[in-house]
């Protein structure tokens, strides 16, 4: 079988484990160490990887960046706590601090997609003198909600919605494992309806090869969906334990990119960002692009990340 371009150079990044926070995490490390350029600390959604950024590692580091790509906490080669506690936002972002402790860095530029976006700009808020900037992808920064999340979703999308589906523990995390290719190239957001129709066996999706893609169901295969779910069952948990954010903004510079057809866009719009934001720097909406913006428009979001970090001197 011909060397999938995309796997080859993964292959080539160097993966180790960090212990923080009593937890380990398997973190992809890549560019020069002895840089004046900031550290880029990539954070991946649901349901990915660090691989989800293998072409942005290779253009960074190609860059003079050093970067970072963890597999986050309940995902691939990071350890995944048992305890549905364990998971809320705070606990993810003293991960991330616990990675600048581990290679001496004062603060970095912080970049997160999907759950990894969330992450980030909780980040930005509890550890501010660690975020250089911030970029979040397909999910936008929003103020405080005047309630916990959980039953204003259940109220206005439903029992059925996604995120309100996956908080009992166990259905979802099964429905999702049955057959984890499915789960990872559906074409419909996962839901009980969705869970109860027969098996559709779609291709790959074009920016997703099958080498790529067995590397996914490879990893979901062994370790599941429940840590990547239980950070949804954190909504309101991460809602309580952060009330004393409710009013502080953040301040450091910050990008936000999406794709125009992400379906993400239809129940958590962008368009409260600059309530929190006090530096927001650009909006890159691409145009045809889904969720997956940088599986799916690599060279784009390559080149909107670079002209970002080179915009912060």
């Amino acid at each position: 079988m011909a060397t999938d371009p995309a796997i080859a150079a993964w292959e080539q990044v160097v993966a180790r484990d960090v212990t923080t926070g009593g937890i380990t995490l398997r973190v992809f490390e890549h560019g020069p160490r002895d840089t004046d350029k900031p550290v880029v600390v990539l954070c991946h959604g649901f349901p990915e990887l660090a691989f989800s950024w293998r072409h942005q590692v290779r253009a960074l580091a190609e860059a003079g960046y050093r970067v970072l790509a963890p597999d986050m906490r309940g995902y691939g080669g990071s350890s995944r706590p048992a305890d549905v506690d364990a998971y809320d936002a705070l606990a993810l972002c003293a991960d991330l601090a616990g990675l600048l402790d581990d290679i001496g860095a004062d603060d970095a530029v912080f970049v997160g997609h999907d759950w990894g976006a969330s992450v980030v700009w909780h980040m930005a808020w509890t550890h501010p003198e660690r975020v250089r900037a911030v970029v979040g992808m397909s999910v936008p920064v929003t103020p405080r909600s005047p309630a916990p999340p959980l039953p204003i979703l259940r109220k206005h999308l439903g029992d059925d919605f996604y995120m309100v589906w996956f908080q009992e523990p166990g259905v979802a995390d099964r429905a999702l494992a049955q057959n984890v290719r499915r789960t990872l190239v559906t074409r419909e957001i996962w839901s009980a309806a969705w869970a109860a129709r027969p098996d559709e066996e779609f291709p790959a999706p074009a920016w997703l090869s099958e080498r790529e893609l067995a590397h996914y169901v490879d990893e979901f295969e062994r370790t599941g969906f429940t840590g990547g779910l239980n950070y949804y069952r954190n909504l309101d948990r991460t809602w309580e334990l952060t009330g004393h954010l409710a009013e502080r903004t953040i301040d450091c510079p910050a990008l936000f990119v999406t794709g125009s057809q992400d379906p993400v866009r239809h129940f958590m719009p962008d368009d409260k960002m600059e309530r929190v934001l006090t530096d927001l720097r650009g909006r890159v909406v691409l145009d045809g692009a889904g969720h997956w913006v940088q599986q799916e428009r690599p060279a784009e979001v390559d080149a909107a990340l670079l002209d970002f970090l080179a915009d912060l001197g």
